[in-house]
Parts: structure tokens; sequence; C-alpha cells
């Protein structure tokens, strides 16, 4: 055999064991994810609260209890995480909020919030509407829609298969 066959067949084995490997390590990260889903749902509960600031910041940064600080992750420490600062009753809280819905969080209004622990699962209005809060767009999205509006109607459609 050539030398190029057996290297090619050497990069291919090992292309399909990390493949393999990926496979199971997914299955597992996505099994402890249902079971941790199924620990926030067991936990959670409805309480109106007033927002008063929200950010993305580090852990040890966000005035989070200690305790929640030294359990988590190295990783996860490093990392940039969405806390809202809110009042719930008489105390003001540090909670961690959902990622999906940190956009929707008003700020400085009053909102009916379901949380489990210190972790923001879901907001809705005060009268159980839906809070739509002003989304920020990136500056790829921006530059995206510009290129829309400069080309006209006729090539637009070839722009929106990039995002």
């Amino acid at each position: 055999m050539s030398k190029s066959l057996i290297i090619t067949l050497i990069i291919l084995g090992v292309l399909i064991i990390i493949a393999v490997v990926l496979y199971f390590l997914g299955k597992k990260a996505q099994k402890r994810q249902d079971e941790q889903q199924a620990q926030l749902d067991a936990m959670k509960q409805s309480v109106s609260m007033l927002v008063i600031d929200k950010k993305k910041m580090r852990l040890k940064d966000a005035g989070l209890p200690q305790a929640v600080i030294d359990q988590a992750p190295k990783v996860m420490r490093m990392s940039k995480l969405p806390i809202v600062k809110a009042k719930i009753g008489p105390q003001v809280l540090s909670l961690v909020c959902d990622a999906n819905i940190f956009d929707s969080v008003p700020v400085k209004k009053e909102v009916k919030a379901t949380i489990s622990g210190i972790y923001i699962t879901e907001v809705k209005g005060l009268h159980g509407k839906q809070v739509n809060a002003e989304v920020k767009k990136s500056k790829w999205k921006q530059f995206v829609e510009k290129a829309q509006e400069k080309a006209g109607p006729s090539s637009s459609g070839n722009l929106l298969l990039l995002c």
C-alpha cells in the first residue's frame, strides 16, 4: 500500500473514534441536563418582584452568596452570566437569569416571575401579559440589515440565508 493511503486510513480511524466519543459524551450531558431541568421544575415558585437592574457579569462580582460561588465549576466562575438584581418583598436579591429570557426582562418594572432557588426561569408582566423588551441587535445583524436595504428587494433572499 502507498503511504498516502495508510495516512488517510489512520486519519479516518481517528476521526471515527473522536465522533463516537463525542456522541457518548453528548448523550451523558443530555441526561444530566434533563435531571437538572426536572429539579428546576420541582422547585419552581411564582413570585412578584421589582426588577432593579440587569447585567451580564462574572459570578464572583454578582453579589451571590459565597456558598453558590464555591459550588460553581471553575469555568463558570470565569464566564459572564446574566444577573438580575430584584426586590422580592423587603429583600433585594441578585438572581441568575435564564439566558433565553434575559433580553425580555424589563428594568425598573414589577413583574411576575417563576424562580427556582436563585434561578429565574420565566418572566411575565404583572397582569399575565408577556413582557416585550427592546432587543439589542448584534453588529453583524445590523450590518446585514443595512446591506439588505441597500441591495433592494430582489437580492434580499440571499443575505437572509447568511443569518
